[in-house]
């Protein structure tokens, strides 16, 4: 059983009506209480004796408190290492070291290239915007817009539309490097 209250443990009356609720179903019943997770461990001599108390007592109210039962795994003391899990699926790790009999390759798909896109890209230019989506009152429009290329806009060649739209638009920052200190033998740690 899990989730008792914080100050279960140390009352006894609650403490004993819980034990002679699972008593009734089994006399050679015992508790191990957990402090510090809030649960209690039920041990039942038999398992039809804990399979009836679950199914009576398994959400159940004890005082204000759902009482959540759960079966714990027996587990078989036989030999001194962990059994594996046991496994739901067998998933393929690795490929076996040679294919099956009659095993065939099977070719690879073709890549699926979308010619529209690669046409609509290469008509862009820089500076232009193109809707891709036009909006709808419940949706948005979407618009690209193409931005000049380092190249561009390094200022090589001056025409005239380039020095009209560089006059209106501030000069791009330049990042300069930090000089990496001189090194100076220090302290050897």
């Amino acid at each position: 059983m899990q989730g008792l209250q914080q100050g279960f443990l140390q009352a006894c009356k609650p403490k004993a009506s819980f034990e002679s609720l699972f008593r009734s179903f089994d006399p050679d019943v015992n508790f191990q209480f957990f402090k510090s997770f809030r649960r209690v461990r039920i041990n039942f001599s038999d398992a039809l004796a804990a399979a009836e108390a679950r199914l009576r007592l398994h959400k159940s109210d004890f005082n204000g408190k759902e009482m959540r039962l759960y079966f714990a795994q027996s587990v078989l003391i036989g030999s001194p290492r962990l059994e594996p899990p046991k496994p739901d699926k067998q998933f393929l790790i690795s490929p076996p070291a040679s294919p099956p009999v009659g095993w065939q390759q099977a070719p690879d798909a073709v890549p699926v290239i979308n010619y529209d896109l690669l046409c609509a890209i290469s008509k862009l230019g820089p500076g232009e915007k193109y809707e891709l989506h036009t909006g709808t009152p419940t949706t948005p429009s979407v618009f690209v817009h193409v931005c000049e290329s380092e190249q561009d806009s390094s200022g090589g060649e001056d025409d005239a539309e380039g020095s009209a739209s560089s006059s209106n638009r501030p000069p791009r920052p330049k990042i300069i490097q930090t000089r990496r200190p001189d090194f100076t033998p220090g302290v050897t740690q």
